[in-house]
């Protein structure tokens, strides 16, 4: 088995933390012993390019036990953690292509590495790797039923793909599901967005002036967890809607340029580019702290800094020091990567157990009516979502009522009245 990790030794120590994850995973607990049985996915290849985390683990143990001949990449360089990685090839057989701190010639080389096993179905958390193969593995596109995508920003690029004609396979957006975004964004992003931060830089949030450009799902996260640690939170907005609901729901609303001059923690969450730009940059506070919660780490100018500073150290792990031409100093966190799973370990296992759970059964949906899919972007289907939600909640002690048929005739009746 053909394979790329940092240390095979460190196997033990990642399988104490997939065990551990998988104690938080209820959901995909369920749906592995069903696919265990039924050996769902058997025969299929599936090719995946995510964070490779103890709950990515998890996944990938799923689809194995399924039937499926899976094979793993990281969708970012700095967000794998080598102890599961080595811990997926010597104790699951899972072949894995995943280094921390990989540089991009090595990211794309192990994309690359995962295509080579002709997958039928691919799994991205931010597109590079359907953006891969319909660049330079286009070959591949014949045999491939389908795949899915995990974040917002691959959401957004396959449907600008969509949309100039130029997809070439049917898609899940799994990032669309309820289950995925109303609780992974909200409630894994905030958390581990302010985890991230706080392991970086080891700083009291209270009283501090605490700026989040993009009220999204994840944008609502971090905010709240940001106020809830005591600080004040100012939101960006470029959405007249959302920037109404940030001030409705008790934040301060400014633009960049405003923020700028009081900031001193600015972090990103729109899945767009150059979102703490120069605006905020040039403005910013001497000593101002930058991190970026969306997928790239476009979304801070990076490039800014450099032709603007005078010189750039790594003043705590996680943490470089761009030392500005008027004599400030920009601190950037984890390169401007997504500072959750850079400096910290990501979203809490009970949250993934929903969006890997979304993962599973939509492979599985794609495995049995890719002949009826378009080459689209689609929602996964309710009836996933839904029956996701009733696990989750069975498996939290949580049963809840339910509409009485005289109920569900008022519901579906004009006749009524008051």
């Amino acid at each position: 088995m053909k394979f790329d990790v940092k240390d095979i030794g460190l196997a033990s120590e990642g399988k104490n933390k997939i065990e551990w994850a998988e104690g938080e995973m209820p959901v995909l607990r369920s749906i592995r012993e069903n696919f265990g049985k039924n050996k769902s996915l058997k025969g299929l290849t599936i090719g995946a390019c995510l964070h490779v985390t103890s709950e990515t683990a998890n996944l990938m143990i799923t689809l194995k036990l399924a039937g499926a001949d899976v094979s793993l990449c990281a969708s970012n360089p700095l967000s794998t953690q080598d102890d599961v990685a080595a811990s997926l090839v010597k104790n699951y057989d899972v072949p894995v292509f995943a280094i921390k701190g990989e540089d991009n010639k090595t990211y794309y080389n192990h994309i690359n590495s995962v295509l080579d096993s002709h997958p039928q179905i691919s799994m991205d958390d931010g597109a590079d790797l359907i953006s891969t193969i319909h660049s330079s593995r286009k070959e591949l596109v014949e045999k491939i039923l389908g795949g899915t995508e995990e974040t917002t920003t691959g959401v957004i690029r396959l449907k600008s793909m969509e949309k100039k004609g130029v997809l070439r396979y049917p898609i899940i957006a799994v990032n669309d599901a309820k289950t995925k975004h109303f609780f992974d964004n909200r409630y894994g992003t905030g958390q581990s967005t302010i985890d991230g931060i706080l392991r970086a830089t080891n700083i009291l949030l209270a009283g501090k002036k605490f700026v989040v450009a993009g009220y999204g799902w994840c944008g609502r996260g971090i905010a709240m967890r940001a106020r809830g640690m005591g600080a004040n939170v100012i939101i960006l907005e470029v959405d007249s809607l959302r920037a109404l609901e940030a001030k409705m729901d008790g934040y301060e609303v400014l633009n960049s340029k405003e923020a700028a001059k009081v900031g001193d923690i600015f972090v990103s969450a729109t899945g767009d580019k150059n979102v703490i730009g120069k605006e905020i940059l040039k403005n910013c506070k001497d000593k101002a702290i930058v991190a970026n919660a969306g997928h790239f780490d476009a979304e801070v100018d990076l490039n800014y800094l450099r032709e603007n500073s005078t010189s750039k150290k790594r003043v705590r792990p996680f943490v470089e020091e761009y030392m500005m031409k008027d004599g400030r100093r920009i601190y950037v966190l984890a390169e401007g990567r997504l500072v959750n799973l850079s400096a910290a370990e990501g979203h809490p296992a009970s949250v993934m157990d929903m969006s890997f759970a979304n993962q599973a059964l939509s492979v599985e949906y794609i495995y049995k009516n890719s002949r009826d899919l378009l080459c689209k972007v689609y929602s996964v289907p309710e009836k996933i979502d839904k029956s996701i939600a009733k696990l989750k909640l069975k498996s939290m002690g949580i049963f809840i009522d339910k509409l009485t048929p005289e109920q569900e005739e008022y519901l579906t009746s004009w006749e009524m009245g008051t």
